[in-house]
C-alpha cells in the first residue's frame, strides 16, 4: 500500500509553483489516505492539524525558494518526514513552468511526476549497517574558545566543503565534519537524497537545516546512492550528538574513486584546513 502523508503545502497560491502543490496534495489525499493541513488556518487554529502531523510522516511542499512552508513547520516545531520544492523538481526534471495560474502540458507533467515519485510503492531500503563500517573512532581535538572540535585520524578524506567519505570496498559512506555542525548548531531538518541517484563528485547529497542556515551536502564522491541513514529523518540532532558515528548522510556505491580521491584531502591536510577555518571564524 502506498504511504499516506500529513502534507503541508505552499500558500502561494498566486504563483504557479504554488498551485502545483496544492494539485500534488489534493491529488495524494485521493491516491492515499494522505490529509491536508491547511497554512493558514494552521497559523490560527493549530490543535487540529497537529494532531494529523503527529499521526502521519510529515510531508512539505514548498512551491520555491521561500520555502514557506518549511519556515511554516520549523515556526511549530514539527518533525518534517520528507521535503519537496516544486522549482527544485522543475528544474530536475527538465520542465518550465509558466507565470500563469491555469495549468498548461508542462504543469500537468510535473504534477505526475511529483504525485507518482510519491505514491508508488516504497523500495526496500538496505539495512542501516549494510557495510561494516566501525561504531567508534580515535579522534583529534582542536579547541578555540568553548567550543572543540573533533576530526577522525584515520580511514576518512574530506573536500573542501567539510564533506567527509570513508570508504570500505567498492562502498562507502558520506557525512559532513564537525565544524558543520558546529557552525550550523541545533539541526532541525534532514532532506536525504534518493535511493538509486547517481551522484557524481561535489554534486549535492542531501540538506541540512538549523535555525541558522541550509548547508548543501556536497559529496566527495561520485556513484550511486545505495542507502540512507534513515535514522536523521526522525533525529536529524544525531548529526549534532556525532556526524561521524550514528550521523552519517549517506551510503553510495563507488564509480571512479581513484579519480576522486586525487581531489580529497587526509587527515593531516584536512586538519591544517579546517583550523584555519575555525580561526578566522572565530576572530
Amino acid at each position: 500500500m502506498s504511504k499516506s502523508y500529513a502534507i503541508l503545502p505552499c500558500n502561494g497560491l498566486d504563483k504557479c509553483a504554488g498551485c502545483i502543490s496544492k494539485e500534488v496534495a489534493v491529488r495524494l489525499t485521493e491516491a492515499t489516505d494522505s490529509e491536508i493541513i491547511c497554512p493558514v488556518l494552521y497559523r490560527v487554529a493549530d490543535t487540529k492539524y497537529n494532531k494529523i502531523a503527529e499521526e502521519k510522516p510529515l510531508l512539505i511542499l514548498d512551491g520555491c525558494g521561500t520555502r514557506c512552508a518549511s519556515k511554516l513547520a520549523s515556526e511549530k516545531s514539527l518533525k518534517v518526514s520528507q521535503k519537496i520544492n516544486i522549482s527544485d523538481e522543475a528544474k530536475a526534471n527538465n520542465i518550465n513552468i509558466s507565470n500563469s495560474l491555469r495549468f498548461g502540458k508542462n504543469e500537468l507533467k510535473l504534477v505526475d511526476i511529483i504525485t507518482d515519485k510519491l505514491t508508488k510503492e516504497e523500495e526496500k531500503v538496505e539495512k542501516i549497517n549494510s557495510i561494516d563500517y566501525p561504531e567508534s573512532f580515535e579522534y583529534e581535538s582542536y579547541k578555540k574558545d568553548k567550543f572543540t572540535f573533533r576530526v577522525p585520524k584515520e580511514g576518512f578524506l574530506f573536500n573542501e566543503n567539510d564533506c567527509w567519505v570513508y570508504v570500505i570496498g567498492n562502498k562507502a559512506r558520506i557525512g559532513v565534519a564537525d565544524y558543520v555542525q558546529q557552525s550550523l548548531s541545533d539541526i532541525m531538518f534532514f532532506t536525504p537524497p534518493d535511493i538509486g541517484d547517481k551522484i557524481e563528485q561535489f554534486e549535492e547529497a542531501g540538506l541540512i537545516e538549523s535555525s541558522k542556515a541550509v548547508f548543501e551536502v556536497v559529496c566527495p564522491v561520485s556513484g550511486t546512492i545505495t542507502a540512507v541513514n534513515e535514522n536523521l529523518l526522525d533525529s536529524p540532532e544525531l548529526i549534532n550528538e556525532n556526524p561521524y558515528e550514528k550521523g552519517w548522510i549517506a551510503e553510495i556505491e563507488l564509480s571512479d574513486f581513484d579519480g576522486d580521491k586525487e581531489l580529497l584531502y587526509d587527515f593531516d591536510k584536512y586538519f591544517e584546513i579546517f583550523k584555519r577555518k575555525v580561526d578566522e571564524f572565530h576572530v
